[in-house]
């Protein structure tokens, strides 16, 4: 049986996190190939943390800086280690290879964290988003690294893997297209008057969620508000700040309720899903979740990048807050265009977004590329020369870090 060790920047959280339920799908698509998995973090769980023992997945704790990670990977010897995004590639990626050199190094890369982190920064210095300035941070530098170095990379959104591979000149073949692997819909009702009211559902430690909470407040909902007064919108997220639940006013209709167990009824129970998303990468979960249920959504060009690759939106796609409010309005009230824009949901389900397609794909690539590693990592003479360089200078810190901290350990003793 293979073994299969995933580096976990947190401990999956499918509850109240997209990222989890990536993870999530992730873990069930090795376990139905076979694997046998280990995860590892150096995070603290929560009340929220997925039960991994439940599934059949050992895990264990490991320390940054400390040549105990090194024992343990070289006594497991996994096949592959997947990295949950470029952090943990940097924190333990000369360790694998230096403990484990025959593993197929593998990052996921959950979302371009520098294209959010340019596209945030445009958005606060209110100037207009361009790929040359991303090129240009530091952030984005480290993460392309990261990817170089790995075997191979998994990339969620086309636009991302189309960004990559086009713009940034990276090999096809350190990249596989991965997006979220889901059922060809999950419907609750798709009857049109036993649905109620609009929902906005987010993490709040994820700031372009909170971010497009305050924009809906000020810009969206009091104009939508006026259009349909009988309405009201739920706001539901785990560890919402303490800034968006002052935003609760029930005498506008604008009702933050927190954190819900059962996102996926929360969301069958509304009629229309508002996301109005200044800036973000990756695919949005909670969008998907719409469609699975049959809950159309209104959202931006950036909330719905790389997700329908020019399929009909399962609703609209408006960034100027008059036309987001109409179209909100309009899918609120008129039964047939929701009803058309449920089906176009289901529609990019099944063409975008089956599991059935998409795991077979992941594995099939993880194994051809097992198969010619040695061969494999020839081809990728930029990524063995970061390797050499960069790698060099996180070894000798880290190990610096670690002999520092034991000997302050020493003193204290």
């Amino acid at each position: 049986m293979k073994k299969l060790l995933i580096i976990g920047y947190n401990w999956p959280e499918p509850a109240t996190t997209a990222a989890g339920v990536r993870m999530m799908q992730l873990l069930r698509c090795f376990r139905e190939a076979g694997y046998q998995q280990t995860f590892a973090s150096t995070a603290a769980a929560s009340s929220y943390t997925a039960d991994l023992e439940a599934e059949g997945i050992q895990t264990r704790t490991i320390r940054i800086n400390d040549s105990s990670f090194d024992a343990f990977v070289k006594e497991l010897q996994p096949d592959v280690v997947l990295f949950d995004r470029f952090h943990t590639e940097e924190q333990f990626g000369w360790r694998v290879e230096a403990n484990a050199p025959d593993a197929l190094r593998v990052l996921d890369t959950e979302d371009l964290h520098s294209l959010r982190n340019a596209r945030k920064e445009a958005l606060m210095k209110d100037r207009d988003f361009s790929l040359d300035s991303w090129l240009q941070q530091e952030l984005t530098y480290m993460e392309l690294a990261s990817i170089w170095r790995s075997d191979l990379s998994l990339v969620i959104s086309s636009y991302e893997y189309a960004l990559l591979k086009d713009q940034v000149k990276i090999d096809p073949s350190l990249l596989v297209l991965v997006p979220f692997m889901t059922g060809v819909g999950n419907t609750i009702s798709t009857d049109f008057n036993k649905r109620k009211d609009f929902i906005c559902i987010g993490n709040g430690k994820h700031h372009p969620n909170t971010d497009s909470v305050q924009y809906l407040y000020k810009h969206i909902w009091p104009g939508l508000k006026k259009l349909i007064p009988d309405a009201c919108i739920r706001v539901y997220g785990a560890y919402l700040p303490k800034a968006i639940q002052q935003l609760h006013q029930p005498a506008k209709g604008f009702l933050v309720e927190g954190w819900v167990e059962d996102a996926k009824t929360a969301m069958g129970n509304a009629r229309v899903q508002l996301a109005p998303l200044q800036y973000g990468a990756g695919i949005k979960g909670k969008l998907l979740l719409s469609m699975q249920v049959g809950t159309p959504s209104v959202t931006t060009s950036i909330g719905a990048e790389g997700m329908h690759n020019g399929l009909p939106w399962n609703g609209f796609i408006a960034d100027e807050p008059k036309d987001f409010i109409q179209s909100a309005a309009d899918l609120y009230t008129d039964e047939t265009l929701w009803k058309n824009s449920v089906e176009a949901g289901k529609t990019i389900l099944g063409e975008k977004y089956n599991r059935d397609l998409w795991e077979p794909h992941l594995i099939s690539t993880l194994s051809e590329i097992h198969r010619s590693l040695k061969a494999h990592r020839a081809k990728n003479l930029f990524g063995s020369i970061l390797r050499h360089h960069s790698m060099a200078a996180t070894k000798y810190m880290s190990k610096w870090i670690e002999a520092k901290n034991k000997n302050q350990a020493g003193k204290q003793e």
